[in-house]
């Protein structure tokens, strides 16, 4: 029973549920309170912090886990990226307040003070660009620190920037873009590698199915040299005949969810008929 070290709360964790829920591994929980829980065949859950998973699966604990990568490279353990997940998106910055004379990393004078919750990031950042700096280590509201005197800029993470705007800060570099990602330790037995290699199957073939859609259509078999031009597909479109059919054949191909309104147009207007549009719930290219 391989044990996958899942977020115990937050979006991270809803997210890596559905992600699990809709690869065939639903998450069986006792109660809302358990701290584990099958994920069925040979998988188990274990929920806890998602900044403790890197410590987990790196002693051991755990086989595997779902965290996000500016966690694990806060961390500092060596960790295997098995798959990007692609939820949880988001950016360890650095901020300054907003009527600061510093507008770049050019402008950040040597002993500036630094809050955030990522004090290795920051140190090994701005080692990188000949900075010294002096880290001040808080554990939450990092928004609030240069606005107390207490520090001069902040490290800390953001999505779209509308908070940093919202507590007058801007943004003046970037230090890491980091999304949820499935990780395991560097040495791994033989049979957890197989066992961790169908997961990733698993899990990635939710992940590509989401922005695609299977479409179907009875086109004319003069059109069909045009049609494979929209169709594409995955190898090219299907294409089948259909009893009773005459000219028309059937078209079916796997397209882009967000131009799929395009395509069905595009199908129209060279004479399909009876266009149908599924969502895929796996796709294993």
């Amino acid at each position: 029973m391989l044990r996958i070290a899942l977020p115990n709360k937050g979006r991270l964790a809803d997210e890596a549920r559905d992600l699990f829920n809709d690869a065939g591994l639903d998450v069986r929980l006792q109660s809302t309170r358990s701290l584990t829980a099958s994920l069925g065949g040979e998988f188990e859950a274990i929920f806890v912090r998602a900044t403790d998973i890197a410590e987990f699966v790196a002693d051991g604990a755990a086989d595997a886990g779902v965290t996000g990568w500016d966690l694990v490279r806060e961390s500092r353990r060596d960790l295997v990226d098995l798959l990007d997940l692609g939820f949880g998106r988001c950016r360890v910055v650095v901020a300054a307040r907003e009527e600061s004379a510093t507008s770049s990393l050019d402008g950040v004078a040597d002993g500036a003070r630094v809050a955030t919750v990522f004090p290795t990031l920051t140190n090994e950042f701005f080692a990188t660009q000949g900075k010294t700096v002096q880290i001040v280590p808080v554990s939450g509201a990092v928004e609030i620190a240069p606005h107390l005197g207490i520090a001069d800029l902040i490290v800390d993470i953001t999505s779209t920037g509308s908070t940093l705007r919202l507590n007058g800060l801007r943004e003046i570099s970037t230090i890491l873009d980091s999304t949820a990602r499935l990780v395991t330790a560097r040495e791994r037995k033989p049979a957890d590698v197989c066992a961790l290699d169908e997961l990733v199957t698993a899990l990635a073939s939710v992940l590509c199915a989401r922005d695609k859609r299977y479409l179907m259509a009875n086109v004319p078999r003069a059109s069909l040299s045009a049609m494979k031009r929209i169709l594409p597909g995955l190898n090219g479109p299907t294409v089948i005949d259909v009893l009773n059919g005459g000219d028309c054949v059937a078209v079916h191909a796997v397209v882009s969810a967000d131009s799929v309104y395009r395509t069905i147009a595009a199908v129209k207007q060279l004479g399909g008929q009876g266009i149908l549009v599924t969502r895929i719930e796996r796709l294993t290219p």
